[in-house]
């Protein structure tokens, strides 16, 4: 994945993220992120949809810092 397959934090108003998109903002590995969900001991709470997992866009802005 590249940066320029993710558009800035800012311009993102989808009500949630994906794993991948989660990762690449907060700078997290993917395994990490999935660590943090089974134990539920991340920074975000993960929704989950079916067997995939959604981060919420406005927990992840501000975890980044972004208004």
């Amino acid at each position: 994945m590249t940066a320029n397959e993710f558009p800035p934090l800012e311009t993102v108003f989808k009500p949630v993220l994906t794993t991948r998109e989660y990762c690449y903002y907060s700078n997290f590995a993917e395994q990490t992120a999935w660590l943090h969900a089974c134990k539920e001991t991340g920074p975000v709470r993960p929704i989950r949809i079916g067997r995939r997992l959604g981060w919420p866009t406005k927990a992840v802005k501000q975890l980044c810092g972004v208004a």
